[in-house]
């Protein structure tokens, strides 16, 4: 009785400083959790209908889709979850947030809410950790829409290199956790059109790191990138088992950390899936909204 009035109170608690800077017309969603063996998972659940399920990277969380869960809640059941220490989610403290362990917890979320014929949704580290768990409920999948992103080994990628060397530097660490590095600056240098990060926009991806303890969750996927790499690549070669699913691809061209060649190896892996490409940065949801959200209307069609 004591403990569930406790994570009552932890939610209500969660919830008011959730209102501090959330801006409810930008974000109108009613908020859900889930007690996970890792930590208490933040998600969104509205509309009825065939599931999409949104999956975020890094630094965002499900703001990041907030626009296109307004227009597809009309049709479409829209499930969009936080990461363990992303968002609205909190991580327990020897949750150490690899993205295999964020994998983990995405199938352990699918399963207990019996989550099936999925529209699964990626973008950023939400490719590898969303298509992993796909990879372990091939069934429970129906098509998958891909923004900027990889599953592949990662070690021998010169931008790649370079992050994991800053991240793994007393000045990396100092730069992430103590100056919010990834979403002060990282954030802003995936954008071309910087207009379209407003500062109430920025101010909802600030939020959820207020103080170092929060950072480190960035700082802890960031190594990922690298540190992941064998994983990765074990589960590119098992991304056969995925390839006859419906794909959609779309693709910012301009993202300054992704390049070209990423989206090639997409295409050379599956080539039968649909490629919609956009003269835009990291960031397609937030810079051509409304460009992404016409092409997935018509797929989901």
């Amino acid at each position: 009785m004591k403990h569930s009035i406790l994570i009552l109170f932890i939610m209500i608690a969660s919830n008011i400083q959730a209102q501090e800077w959330i801006d409810k017309s930008l974000y109108p969603f009613d908020s859900h959790f889930l007690e996970l063996e890792n930590g208490k998972l933040h998600y969104i659940d509205e509309g009825k209908g065939e599931i999409l399920l949104f999956v975020h990277g890094t630094p965002t969380w499900s703001f990041l889709y907030r626009d296109f869960i307004k227009e597809l809640s009309k049709s479409h059941r829209c499930i969009a979850v936080d990461n363990l220490g992303f968002g609205l989610s909190q991580r327990n403290d020897d949750f150490q947030g690899t993205p295999e362990e964020h994998a983990k917890n995405l199938s352990e979320f699918i399963r207990r809410l019996k989550l099936k014929n999925i529209t699964l949704v990626v973008h950023d580290f939400g490719g590898p950790i969303g298509l992993s768990a796909a990879l372990d409920m091939p069934n429970r999948i129906n098509r998958i829409i891909l923004f900027n992103s990889w599953l592949w080994a990662t070690a021998d990628d010169p931008m790649a290199q370079q992050i994991d060397g800053l991240l793994n530097s007393k000045e990396g660490e100092a730069y992430y956790l103590e100056q919010n590095y990834s979403v002060q600056v990282l954030l802003k240098e995936a954008f071309v059109d910087k207009a379209k990060l407003t500062e109430k926009i920025h101010n909802h991806y600030i939020g959820p790191f207020p103080n170092s303890n929060s950072r480190e969750a960035l700082l802890n996927i960031g190594k990922g990138f690298v540190g992941s790499s064998d994983w990765y690549e074990s589960k590119w070669q098992e991304l056969d088992r995925l390839a006859k699913k419906d794909w959609l691809i779309l693709w910012g061209t301009k993202d300054p950390f992704l390049n070209a060649s990423y989206l090639e190896k997409w295409r050379s892996k599956l080539p039968e899936a649909q490629v919609v490409e956009l003269e835009t940065g990291h960031f397609v949801q937030e810079e051509k909204t409304l460009e992404a959200l016409q092409v997935i209307k018509k797929i989901l069609k």
